[in-house]
């Protein structure tokens, strides 16, 4: 993360340049150029952003040489990459600082790594600036600050695929919150006009759901590919088939598939079930939303769903 110290240095020295420049050309006190440098400078401790703007609304406004107005002109725009590469800096501190949490919460040992690439095929996959030489392995869990982003499908030495939990393949076994009672979660996939929210199908015909439920992930065989208490998504639609024994339901995932930057790796899943411990505060519960679907003539929905094991 870039010292902000010493990029408002940075943008001091500029500014100095900047005004010495248009300073050469302009020997009138009464000047709007000069008058406008005044103002510039009165701004320096006002925030680097509008310093930077103040200087470029000087730089076209003193009619100096083309030379130096390109020159100043350069400079401004190395200033202001220097300024958004700070801030993109702070951001990815944030989400670092809410991804340890959660995993301090779950009890998870992670390895941080950041988005390099977003998969262009049929599938949605990211790939990581981790690998096995970081001891990342496939089939390991893949989180973020707000929840389940999907696991670990290949690994080099250097770097690493993960499918994500919103690709239309990806199932997820989760336990709803507070009962515990199992289903399982598909992504939405890449579907034109979707709302990205995923699908839930509940396991056991007596379960009861309601707008606002939490979900985090179940146990997996061996802690793979998910491991347990990871928050995935909060229901906020049921869905009632005509002929279906269990309860279904459309769930929004915490984590903002589009927006992926810094993640972690699981690679060494929690000592015991931490259950509902990483989930965020429930949301104040709002009116129940149920949706009615009416099966094809010929169609039978039966409650002995199997369980769903992820695609590999």
């Amino acid at each position: 993360m870039r010292d902000t110290r010493r990029t408002r240095v940075v943008l001091l020295v500029l500014l100095t340049v900047a005004l010495a420049l248009i300073a050469l050309s302009y020997t009138d006190g009464n000047n709007s150029a000069l008058r406008g440098a005044r103002s510039v400078g009165s701004t320096v401790f006002g925030g680097a952003e509008h310093a930077a703007k103040s200087v470029n609304d000087v730089v076209h406004s003193s009619g100096g040489s083309s030379s130096q107005v390109a020159s100043l002109e350069q400079q401004i725009l190395q200033l202001r990459a220097e300024l958004s590469a700070a801030r993109l800096s702070k951001a990815d501190y944030t989400e670092l600082r809410k991804m340890l949490l959660l995993a301090g919460a779950g009890q998870y040992r992670i390895v941080a790594a950041s988005v390099m690439a977003v998969g262009l095929g049929y599938q949605q996959t990211v790939t990581l600036n981790v690998g096995s030489a970081d001891g990342v392995k496939p089939q390991e869990t893949v989180i973020n600050g707000e929840g389940l982003v999907g696991y670990v499908t290949s690994v080099s030495a250097t770097t690493s695929t993960v499918l994500l939990a919103s690709d239309g393949s990806a199932v997820v076994g989760v336990a709803a919150a507070p009962s515990g009672q199992l289903g399982w979660v598909t992504g939405p996939g890449k579907v034109v006009g979707s709302t990205g929210l995923m699908h839930l199908e509940m396991l056991n015909s007596a379960a009861v759901l309601k707008p606002g439920d939490g979900l985090v992930t179940a146990a997996s065989v061996n802690d793979k590919p998910y491991v347990p208490g990871v928050p995935v998504g909060i229901v906020t639609k049921l869905i009632v088939t005509n002929g279906s024994l269990t309860a279904a339901a459309l769930v929004r995932p915490y984590v903002d598939f589009s927006a992926l930057d810094v993640v972690g790796v699981v690679i060494v899943p929690p000592a015991h079930n931490p259950r509902f411990a990483a989930l965020p505060p429930l949301p104040h519960p709002g009116p129940t939303v149920t949706v009615t679907v009416t099966a094809k003539p010929g169609t039978h929905r039966s409650g002995g769903t199997p369980t769903p094991t992820p695609s590999h």
